[in-house]
Formats: structure tokens, sequence, C-alpha cells
């Protein structure tokens, strides 16, 4: 659970205020291996901008320690876990690839006041136990900070590990609300599943009457999402109807889509993968069923074809379609680099990046073998602070002690 030094930790650094960085670019999509690393010559777009530094403030920590790992650093090391390989790679290759775009311009402009940051990835095929894995080969291998792990389930394993160390991280993608729980060094980027769950609820209660809903019950994210969703339905006295699934029965979805057939919406609160299963699986079923996600359905148009009809919405707080210089620019950069538009993912990993740069920035730290739990504390001090916030390509955002991230979403719709 949260611990009272964050609250602290925020009264420490009331007088802190933002730097601000907007940039583009990356690496080959195909070198996703689990080892992922980012060159210290990379390139940044001309008109990429990081901020100087200039007007760090002074803190009351002191930065001269190094760590039991760290002694050897000659760059700042972020890690992070995420599935490289297996059903939900999708997400940790985007992930990792936004990652690795930030990183790559901060270092093309300089680092921080001339140092450089080395970013790596380990394969956690999300599971949990492959993410406490990755987390120590990372710790021992030198991290100092760190965007945690890409899915929920990984995520409450690292955080766990990540609390012991005092290792800060903020996850891009990681919405669970047991995962910056189990921390006062766990943030996140994106929305949280009780926020979507209620939002989904209000969102779907005024626009139609007869509702349905498919979840996963063995699965963190989505219950967590369902829960908010079913308990925010029972406030507001609607009714619907319920199916699930598990992850041993997570192919075939006729049962379901049969039950739920006539319903006007289906909220699906789960990944991408089993969202296309579920779409195709209407045509078949005749069900006409607008489906509605949250940001796991993010890359369900890549399981699609034009077979499938129904149109599908799913909450977001990145639109690759915005005519927003910031995100026009960096849609372009990483097109031209993978050869494919990005997602949300991995906007979430480009912002989670320029959130460590900035909060590292303005909190002076000065010293690239600074040992983990000293700049833990400081990073939290900083982000909590009440003038410190972040623009980013996912929108406006600040912190609090909790770790949750406060930002407004926006509605993706495909299929019409």
């Amino acid at each position: 659970m949260k611990k009272f030094s964050k609250i602290i930790a925020m009264l420490l650094c009331l007088s802190m205020v933002v730097a601000f960085a907007a940039c583009s670019g990356t690496e080959d999509p195909t070198n996703a291996s689990d080892d992922a690393t980012v060159a210290d010559d990379a390139t940044v777009a001309d008109d990429a901008t990081v901020a100087d530094g200039s007007d760090a403030v002074e803190t009351e920590f002191d930065f001269s320690e190094a760590g039991q790992y760290t002694a050897d650093n000659t760059a700042y090391f972020i890690g992070a876990t995420g599935p490289l390989t297996g059903d939900t790679s999708s997400y940790g290759i985007s992930v990792q690839q936004g990652a690795a775009l930030a990183v790559e311009e901060i270092n093309a402009a300089g680092g921080l006041n001339g140092v450089q940051f080395k970013f790596d990835m380990k394969d956690d095929k999300s599971t949990a136990a492959d993410a406490s894995t990755g987390y120590d080969a990372l710790y021992e291998a030198g991290m100092q900070i760190s965007i945690g792990s890409v899915t929920s389930g990984s995520c409450e394993s690292f955080a766990a590990r990540a609390d012991e160390d005092g290792v800060f991280f903020i996850t891009p993608s990681a919405s669970a609300a047991s995962v910056i729980a189990a921390s006062d060094y766990a943030f996140r980027v994106c929305f949280g599943d009780p926020d979507q769950g209620i939002l989904a609820a209000e969102e779907l209660t005024a626009n139609f009457t007869n509702i349905g809903a498919i979840y996963d019950n063995s699965d963190p994210y989505s219950t967590g999402i369902y829960e908010a969703f079913k308990t925010k339905m029972a406030e507001l006295n609607v009714s619907y109807i319920e199916q699930s699934f598990d992850a041993e029965n997570n192919r075939d979805f006729s049962t379901q889509v049969e039950a739920l057939k006539d319903c006007d919406v289906i909220f699906l609160p789960i990944y991408y993968t089993e969202a296309g299963l579920i779409a195709k699986t209407c045509v078949s079923k005749g069900c006409d069923a607008l489906l509605f996600g949250c940001d796991g359905l993010d890359g369900v148009a890549d399981q699609i074809d034009e077979t499938v009809t129904n149109t599908i919405k799913y909450i977001t707080p990145f639109d690759v379609n915005s005519e927003e210089k910031m995100v026009a620019d960096f849609v372009a950069s990483y097109t031209t680099k993978y050869g494919s538009a990005p997602d949300q993912f991995a906007a979430d990993g480009y912002d989670a990046i320029y959130v460590i740069y900035n909060a590292m920035l303005k909190a002076g730290i000065n010293n690239v073998t600074v040992a983990p739990d000293v700049l833990g504390d400081a990073i939290v001090a900083t982000v909590t602070a009440a003038d410190f916030s972040y623009k980013g390509l996912t929108g406006d955002m600040t912190w609090d002690v909790s770790g949750a991230c406060n930002k407004i979403p926006v509605i993706v719709t495909l299929g019409e």
C-alpha cells in the first residue's frame, strides 16, 4: 500500500516547476529482443527540443551516493519489462519502440546535462514470473529508474520488487488499481481501470438501452474495469446482460455472442486479440451491436477485415489522426522509422520516458551512478509537487501521491 513518505515528499517539493519537451523518430520494430537497447549515437528530428535544465531547483537530496549495482554506470539506466513475444506482444513492442524513440531524441539533444541514457526492456511474456526475473536482471545490471511493465499482471510483480529496492517507475499502460497501490514508487501514464469502467457505464447508459458485456474473469485488467462498470451500472440503476470467459477458453465466443446478439451495444473491457475474435463472431451470428471497449482495444483494427461491419469504439488518451503538431510530428517520424503508424501504447511509452527525463532535470540529478533508492525518493517528490505537470502526446498530465495520472480521454471510432 501507499506509505506516508509520499505525502512528506510532496510537502518537500511544492516549489518545483515543469519542463516540457516535444520530439519524434525511433528504431527497427523487428529488433524486439529480450535485451533491446538504444544506441548513444541516435539521431533526433530537426525540430525536436529538450529542456536544458537551466531552471533546475535545489532539493534536500544528496545524489552523491552510488548504488550497489550502479557504481560503474556511464549512462542513466532506464529499465522495463513487457511482452515482446506471445499474444500481447503488440503492446510490448509498441511501448518499447515509443520509449526507445524518446531516449534516442534525448540522447541526440545532449542527454541530461551531457550524460546519455540507456534503455533496456526484457521480455516478460505478460507473466508475473518473467516480470520478476526481468526486474532482477535489470536491477543487477544497473537499472536506476524504470517505466515498469506493460501489462497489469506483470506490473504487479514488478511493483513488488521495485518497492523493496526503492526504484521509481511510471508504467505506460498497466492500469489495474493494484499496480500503483503496491508501492510508494509506482506511478502510471495511462488511465486507471476503475476510471475506464465508470466512463464506459456513463457513456453507454446515455446512448443505449439494451446493453451487454463480455469480460475476461481471469485477467486483472479486464476484471478491474468490469467491476467498476458493474458498480456504476448498479448506481445508475440500469440492467444489462453479462457474459464472461477465461484464459483457457478465449478462442470461441459463439456462446457469448449468441446470448447478446440482440443487444444494441456490447461492452468489451478486454484486449484487442479477443475483441477481434468477438467482432468476427458477431458477423457469423448476425449481431449488429456496436462494440465498445477501453484502451486494451487499441490494435483491434489489425485483427479484423472488411467482413466486420460492426462499429467499434474504444476509450483512449491518444488519437493517431490528431492534427495537433506534436502528435502529427510524432506519427510522421514513427511511421517513417517503423513503416506503420503508432498506437496508444507507443505514445504512452514515449510520454513515460519524457516524464522521467523532465522529473530528473527538475530534481537536479547530477550523478550518473546515483543509487536507485535515492533517485526514487527525489523523483517521487518532484512529480507529486503541486506545480509539476507534463504536456505529452497522450494529454496534459498531473500526478498525486497515489501515483494516478489525471488527464482527459477521447473515444476513437472504427467502422463508421
